[in-house]
């Protein structure tokens, strides 16, 4: 499975794959069970030259090491003392990368429902809260690959959107205008996004096709 999410993470440029990757169904085999979710909202850092990402200028640090890894490596870092997962994309030492911001829960609804102690849409509407409804609380698994770790993404198990929106960046430095740049990607109509208004949510097909 490996070698089929290496090639996924490196087919097209980074904001092309964070549009390909919405509707894919994230995996967590935890230690109390399986949790899953379909991804409903993703964020492109364009690295070098993107001045919100990480490696903006080259920067390459103990902490960042794993956006230069081969295209699939698992990222976690922290932000506002929460934790967010990141995939690195492109080939070795292209240091670009695609947050996941957003899942609709599938598996393991009661589990992430006691890890958050939170029901409904607010359950996994943001990069910290899917965090915290899966449990993920270290960064072990940095530099590791989707699919040779606990974390996995499932590629047959996926839903279409209807409707692809994109938009400026949320939460991130200002610096320069790529916070502007429209690399927020969210299915439309899904309530499983952060900031979505109640009157933009599609409560019957969630904006799957």
């Amino acid at each position: 499975m490996t070698e089929q999410l290496r090639k996924f993470f490196s087919d097209g440029t980074t904001d092309e794959i964070a549009k390909k990757l919405l509707g894919k169904l994230l995996v967590y085999h935890s230690a109390a069970g399986v949790m899953s979710g379909y991804i409903t909202e993703t964020e492109a850092y364009l690295g070098v030259k993107d001045t919100t990402a990480h490696a903006f200028a080259g920067k390459r640090t103990p902490s960042n090491e794993p956006l230069y890894g081969v295209p699939g490596t698992v990222y976690i870092y922290s932000i506002h003392s929460r934790l967010c997962l990141d995939i690195a994309t492109q080939a070795k030492d292209i240091p670009e990368g695609i947050l996941i911001r957003g899942i609709q829960p599938v598996q393991g609804i009661e589990l992430m429902e006691q890890n958050r102690a939170k029901h409904g849409f607010d359950l996994t509407n943001g990069p910290g809260k899917l965090m915290e409804a899966l449990d993920i609380t270290d960064k072990q698994m940095n530099l590791l690959e989707f699919g040779d770790t606990k974390l996995d993404i499932d590629l047959a198990r996926s839903k279409t959107p209807e409707k692809i929106i994109s938009t400026g960046r949320i939460g991130v430095s200002t610096q320069g205008s790529w916070s502007e740049k429209p690399y927020r990607f969210i299915v439309a109509g899904n309530p499983y996004v952060s900031k979505v208004p109640k009157r933009d949510m599609n409560l019957t097909t969630y904006g799957w096709k």
